[in-house]
């Protein structure tokens, strides 16, 4: 009994393509790992103000270095540069937001920090310089032009770094003292 000729074909086919099929549902999304969770490295609760917890988280960046971009009453961005090796470049970018609790004593700040990397990318220009008197004489002249492209950016997800900058900011921090607690003047 002769066997149908494309059985064994139809078959690979089919498998290759349920091979193909699993090997693309297998990769997990990246919102995948948000977790939302009520405990986050991302914020950190103050006394005081959402005005004097900005303030604090400034002079906690500008305390390491960071230049500060914008700032107002409840928003900062600062960035830091790095540069590892010479042609690489690393950038740690903050934004902070504070706000109130809502009880007039206490306000949260929201922190997050990305990282950029840079890398240098060469690339060839070429021009011709035609001298009419030689006739049509050209001599090609190349040069390279370098400049920086990012090359990568990442969230930063370390609690241990966001402790050090949470604790950096507490440092920093001026609570505002009530009339009825502070002691009498004579």
């Amino acid at each position: 009994m002769p066997r149908p000729r494309f059985s064994i074909p139809l078959l690979l086919l089919t498998a290759a393509s349920l091979g193909l099929t699993a090997c693309t549902t297998g990769k997990t999304a990246f919102y995948h790992q948000e977790e939302f969770s009520d405990t986050s490295a991302f914020s950190r609760s103050f006394p005081g103000s959402e005005k004097a917890v900005c303030e604090a988280a400034r002079r906690a960046l500008l305390g390491q270095g960071y230049v500060i971009n914008k700032s107002t009453d409840n928003t900062l961005d600062g960035n830091k540069s790095f540069q590892p090796a010479s042609d690489k470049h690393m950038e740690i970018a903050f934004h902070v937001v504070c706000a109130s609790n809502g009880n007039g004593k206490s306000s949260t700040m929201f922190a997050s920090a990305t990282q950029d990397g840079y890398g240098i990318k060469k690339s060839n220009s070429s021009a011709s310089l035609g001298v009419s008197v030689l006739g049509s004489v050209s001599m090609p002249f190349a040069a390279s032009d370098d400049s920086m492209v990012r090359v990568s950016s990442e969230t930063i997800r370390s609690p241990d770094f966001y402790d050090r900058f949470f604790g950096a900011a507490e440092r920093y921090l001026l609570v505002d003292v009530d009339d009825d607690t502070a002691p009498a003047k004579k």
